[in-house]
């Protein structure tokens, strides 16, 4: 007997990676007239470790595709960003007013789900649950992609949005040489704030995590993202996170800003950040 052939799914452009660089792309692609398919490993809504929040260029590219914020029930806009020096000095640092958003914070188990969403609304198509594979083949005519739980995938064109490991990367032999997780960062969330940090973006530079820093993003009902980055080789080394964040919670500039009822949430997370400056292959024939 044999094997019944693969499946075939045809688009102009594959984007591999449904995270927001994935979704901004496939938008505006779909907004040019594309036919635009996104695939992901995920299942939508799932979440991502990260800060949270959304720096004033990313809040200009989610106006630019007519983003609704109001899609993200956590989404948490803010005017201002306190901040305390190594030496315990603290000032508050008002963002410009009258010219949109500066700063936000969404999390991103619903901001990436929201922008799955929105793609799915204004036509694009998602396939979510199935896995990158490897490009098979690619010449003038396109790039054939094969994709665990989909098939064959014939396109145009493929954009690897697949993050710091791309998958999409190593298929074509451009794998990064080196580790480039310079920095990393750890977070975790917390509720029953009643402190300052309830209603305020606070960065601790206290002077051991120089020049790394701790931070606490305030969301809605009481919760924050709270965490903090260190550089690696520096005062504390990576393997040193686990032991140094109940340190940090126990700072009194970080218990004073939290309130005394503050409650961390499920487990933390940790991760790298790609931070070296390199001479990557941005571009490679078709992708």
């Amino acid at each position: 007997m044999s094997d019944s052939p693969r499946s075939t799914v045809t688009c102009d452009v594959l984007v591999v990676g449904a995270g927001p660089a994935g979704i901004a792309a496939a938008l505006e692609l779909k907004r040019s007239g594309l036919d635009v398919l996104v695939i992901d490993k995920a299942t939508f809504p799932r979440d991502k470790c990260c800060g949270d929040g959304l720096t004033t260029g990313a809040l200009r590219v989610l106006e630019s595709l007519n983003f609704d914020p109001a899609l993200v029930p956590s989404w948490t806009p803010t005017s201002d960003v306190w901040l305390r020096s190594p030496s315990g000095r603290e000032m508050s640092m008002p963002l410009p007013s009258g010219q949109g958003t500066f700063a936000a914070i969404a999390p991103r188990l619903e901001f990436d789900d929201a922008l799955v969403r929105t793609a799915i609304d204004r036509g694009v198509r998602v396939a979510q649950g199935v896995t990158f594979t490897q490009i098979t083949s690619m010449n003038d005519d396109g790039v054939v992609v094969s994709v665990d739980g989909l098939g064959d995938v014939r396109c145009g064109y493929v954009i690897a949005a697949d993050g710091m490991w791309s998958p999409v990367r190593k298929s074509l032999g451009l794998s990064q040489p080196g580790y480039l997780g310079e920095w990393h960062a750890f977070r975790q969330y917390a509720s029953n704030v009643t402190g300052p940090a309830k209603d305020r973006l606070i960065v601790w530079f206290d002077s051991d995590l120089l020049p790394g820093y701790a931070w606490s993003f305030p969301l809605r009902d009481g919760r924050v993202n709270i965490g903090f980055g260190i550089l690696r080789g520096g005062r504390h080394s990576v393997q040193d996170m686990n032991t140094l964040w109940p340190d940090i919670l126990s700072r009194p500039h970080v218990r004073e800003a939290l309130g005394e009822n503050a409650t961390l949430e499920g487990r933390h997370t940790a991760w790298p950040i790609p931070a070296r400056v390199t001479s990557a292959t941005l571009t490679h024939e078709r992708v």
